[in-house]
């Protein structure tokens, strides 16, 4: 035993674990921005379209999309038209460009006569250039 000196206890030492709330917390705030953006960055009509082998890649820019769905309904690009807007919407695309070409893509539920009937639309509004968009049918093993 000696005068003057005083055990001491050590005092506390540096915490070397990494605190995982904070990680795990932005990685869930990351995953439903994920969930919610990803429906939003998909605005193509849902159309099932016939299958060719005749299908080729869609490397032109001067073109309008118009889809008809299953139910006979008429989109340009992703908006509804019927009627006059319909023909309104396609005049000025031939007007802006006379060389558009109207890529067509039909479910293949539509009946034929309704596919005509969009195509006489074009027809009149001066798109004659008519592109029937396919998927290539599934590979078959020889």
């Amino acid at each position: 035993m000696s005068f003057g000196r005083l055990e001491r206890s050590p005092g506390p030492q540096p915490m070397s674990d990494i605190n995982m709330t904070p990680l795990v917390d932005v990685m869930l705030v990351l995953v439903v921005i994920l969930i919610i953006t990803a429906p939003l960055l998909v605005g193509a009509v849902k159309v099932d379209l016939p299958k060719s082998e005749a299908t080729s890649s869609m490397s032109d820019s001067g073109f309008v999309a118009l889809s008809i769905n299953k139910g006979g309904q008429v989109f340009v690009g992703d908006r509804p038209m019927e009627g006059e807007t319909l023909a309104l919407a396609l005049a000025q695309a031939a007007q802006q460009n006379p060389d558009t070409e109207l890529q067509l893509r039909s479910d293949a539920e539509v009946p034929y006569g309704r596919v005509v009937e969009v195509m006489g639309i074009a027809h009149k509004a001066g798109l004659h250039r008519i592109g029937f968009v396919a998927e290539m049918p599934p590979a078959t093993p020889r």
